[in-house]
């Protein structure tokens, strides 16, 4: 056997590789002699078969299966040897014409599509914004105002007024709904709704219109578990609240009490402590909406800044053929335009990680899995051990798509760490609804 490879330009190469029959004949005899023992032909005792009849009926398949199982095998062995960076998987060129198998020597041709070269210059970066979400005090006053209404307690009214928390039993026979939800006046948009309901009390019923009759419409498609299609038919109906509870919600007091529950005792002690606790709270939150914005700038950034030729004919045609089903060139060259700035992203991606050493360790997987688990534990509740978190880590790993997933996920933090590093990023401090306006182009 005799494998070479041609260059036709920097990024497309042929792979010539020529079976000799004595490459594949011994194989080919031991296939046919393991027929011939366990053949069951009409006629013949199993094992007695003539092998000029096995041969006859089976050879040509055999020497095919065992000829593709050597260029297979010696394909992936010369890429490896040679140390060829590919895009895609090698091409089978079509023969000029029809193979003879059983000519005493075979050549077949493959195409492949090599990876550029490139450079990625960090420097270039210092035009992305690196953003740090700095909650506005109006932010913080908020959701103070939230966590003294969370702790606080229910106290019982006999009529509905402005901020009292509402239960009530919605009904619609129609729609079969029959769901209790809580809502507050304030919710409503219905002036009529609003004057009616303030005049009832526990076990009133009331039917009203639902157009026009919530402030938001997702809210009440929210309360009442329906979507789009059943509210549009409810929009022009009536719905029916029995009032099954009235309840005011008086806040928690700023005491020690209350901040010994939101955080390790007398970690806060004062009002001015916990709006710092909250602050770094918010910012905790808003840091992956940050990271995740770098990191798609830095992507967009990259991909239009580094400059490099892709193999794009043999990626259209080994597009066609590399799906569940067959593309037509056009559908190939359609999925190509959508996929391009993706593989690009991937060449400088893989580049950055080969060359700065970020490839992950089996250990690196396992802790990271770890962390996450916890974390996952801790939002139920739970307060797990080294062990049980070992466990599940196991378990979770021996599913090839989870490990895929957590596995990316752990790149895509290195990759940002890696760049918050090294990069030379530009630094803002901003507000939330600034961030948002300035990220997303929304007021």
């Amino acid at each position: 056997m005799n494998i070479s490879k041609t260059d036709l330009d920097a990024l497309n190469a042929v792979v010539k590789i020529t079976v000799d029959r004595s490459d594949y004949e011994t194989s080919v005899k031991n296939v046919l002699s393991d027929y011939r023992k366990n053949a069951n032909i009409p006629g013949f005792r199993k094992g007695h078969v003539p092998m000029g009849m096995i041969k006859k009926q089976y050879e040509k398949a055999v020497i095919a299966d065992e000829v593709n199982k050597l260029l297979r095998e010696n394909l992936e062995n010369y890429i490896k040897d040679q140390k060829l960076d590919l895009l895609g998987n090698p091409l089978p060129k079509e023969a000029e014409e029809e193979l003879n198998w059983n000519a005493d020597q075979m050549d077949f041709e493959f195409e492949l599509g090599l990876a550029p070269k490139f450079e990625v210059k960090l420097d270039q970066l210092k035009k992305v914004v690196r953003y740090e979400i700095d909650p506005e005090t109006k932010m913080v006053d908020e959701q103070l105002d939230y966590i003294t209404k969370q702790y606080g307690k229910l106290v019982s009214q006999t009529n509905p007024e402005k901020d009292f928390e509402i239960t009530a039993q919605f009904r619609n026979e129609a729609l079969e709904i029959e769901k209790i939800s809580t809502f507050k006046i304030d919710d409503l948009k219905s002036k009529k709704a609003i004057t009616s309901l303030k005049a009832l009390t526990i076990n009133s019923v009331i039917t009203l219109s639902v157009k026009g009759l919530f402030k938001e419409d997702e809210a009440l498609k929210r309360m009442l578990f329906i979507d789009d299609d059943q509210f549009k038919t409810l929009k022009s109906s009536d719905i029916t609240l029995e009032i099954k509870e009235i309840n005011e919600r008086i806040p928690a007091e700023l005491n020690q009490e209350l901040f010994d529950k939101l955080y390790p005792v007398g970690a806060v002690t004062s009002e001015k402590e916990l709006k710092v606790k909250i602050k770094e709270d918010l910012q905790k939150q808003f840091e992956p909406q940050s990271d995740q914005k770098l990191l798609n700038d830095i992507t967009e950034f990259l991909v239009e800044k580094t400059k490099f030729k892709l193999p794009e004919d043999f990626l259209k045609r080994w597009m066609q053929t590399s799906g569940k089903e067959t593309l037509t060139p056009e559908a190939a060259a359609a999925e190509y335009e959508k996929s391009e700035k993706g593989i690009r992203y991937q060449l400088i991606e893989g580049q950055i990680i080969t060359e700065n050493k970020l490839d992950i360790t089996f250990e690196e997987l396992k802790a990271f899995a770890g962390t996450l688990v916890a974390n996952q534990m801790r939002q139920y509740g739970q307060v797990p051990d080294d062990k049980q978190i070992e466990g599940i880590v196991s378990n979770v790993l021996t599913n090839q798509e989870e490990t895929r997933r957590i596995s990316e996920q752990l790149m895509s933090t290195k990759i940002l760490t890696f760049f918050k590093e090294n990069a030379p990023l530009k630094q803002k401090k901003v507000g939330f609804d600034t961030f948002v306006k300035e990220a997303y182009g929304k007021a």
